[in-house]
């Protein structure tokens, strides 16, 4: 069947970054589906998984870490699906990627698709959707079963116009909290203000100056999704004692974590592949989540967050899409593939 993979490192603007290859055909054992793939998004982890060289000595590297598509057939365990669902799921980051005619993934982290989408719209919701919930409703202190508990909280999310701050300010204003979220550029400003955001800082500016400028001096809790050590001392000036910090962002360079002793500060991190990698005894959770999020969207409470589709899903339009992505400048999810 066909894949496209990465046969070497090298920049995304070179033909031979990605390209069409043939791999064997599988069949699903287990918990597994097989699943035809309709549409895939692209997220930066996409684009840092490419440019690793780990693993290229053992054949081509497939990514891709958002799919909508069909069963088309199912393991011997496989309870929650039949052929013919019309699936959307994040994938696992130890297995082979989406970017392929047909996938295998473990059942437990997949969920009907939203029925009010098209596999396109529906392929950018799952790594963003599972990724804000879980910092939300797992990482930080709110509920997603009791809202009320969550009256008064104040939430900043860091980046707010990126995928994940995309769906992460409309899960936190549906589960009830005051939401201050960042961005730079008029054009992401009017975004996550259309989202939902209460207010919007810059990032650029001092975290401190910025809340000068609003009715209150400190947030409950911060979802940072952009630059965790460049935002770090920011992050102390505003977070209020006892309260909670979650990133995504990974440091790469030594901070000081004594900045945030004085105030009790509990920091986490937030990695959506936990659960699968480690086939957790909770690992259902991510097809629950979904299932939620699916509702949330037919429903109208939320919504989609794609702003860029290419069609259809070949080497090229991928291409395109990790460019956009490295880019640094992409509002919202970009995806590729057909209706």
């Amino acid at each position: 069947m066909k894949a496209f993979g990465t046969l070497e490192v090298t920049d995304i603007s070179n033909p031979n970054s990605i390209v069409p290859i043939e791999i064997p055909d599988q069949q699903p054992t287990g918990h597994d589906l097989l699943v035809k793939v309709k549409a895939v998004s692209v997220n930066p982890v996409d684009t840092k998984v490419r440019n690793s060289r780990n693993g290229l000595t053992n054949g081509a590297r497939i990514v891709g870490y958002d799919a909508s598509g069909i069963v088309v057939a199912t393991g011997e365990k496989v309870t929650l699906f039949k052929p013919g669902d019309e699936v959307y799921y994040a994938g696992d980051i130890t297995r082979k990627g989406t970017n392929a005619e047909l996938h295998l993934i473990d059942e437990r982290i997949v969920a009907i698709k939203p029925k009010s989408l098209d596999f396109l719209t529906a392929a950018g919701l799952p790594l963003t959707s599972i990724t804000a919930y879980e910092a939300l409703f797992d990482r930080l202190p709110f509920s997603a079963e009791h809202l009320e508990s969550n009256a008064g909280k104040r939430l900043l999310i860091i980046n707010g116009a990126g995928g994940v701050g995309s769906i992460a300010i409309q899960l936190a204003k549906w589960a009830g909290l005051h939401v201050t979220a960042t961005a730079s550029r008029p054009e992401t400003v009017q975004w996550v203000k259309e989202l939902g955001a209460d207010e919007v800082i810059n990032h650029r500016n001092s975290f401190k100056d910025e809340f000068e400028k609003l009715p209150f001096d400190t947030v409950d809790a911060i979802l940072c999704l952009n630059n965790t050590k460049g935002h770090w001392q920011n992050m102390h000036d505003v977070i209020k004692p006892q309260g909670h910090i979650c990133s995504i962002v990974e440091i790469g360079e030594t901070v000081n974590l004594d900045l945030i002793k004085p105030k009790s500060i509990t920091f986490s991190w937030e990695f959506m592949f936990t659960r699968p990698m480690f086939e957790t005894e909770d690992i259902i959770e991510q097809h629950n989540l979904l299932t939620k999020v699916a509702e949330l969207l037919d429903s109208g409470v939320i919504k989609d967050t794609v702003t860029k589709k290419l069609t259809p899903l070949n080497a090229e339009n991928l291409r395109e899409a990790h460019e956009l992505i490295e880019s640094g400048r992409m509002i919202g999810k970009v995806v590729v593939g057909e209706n």
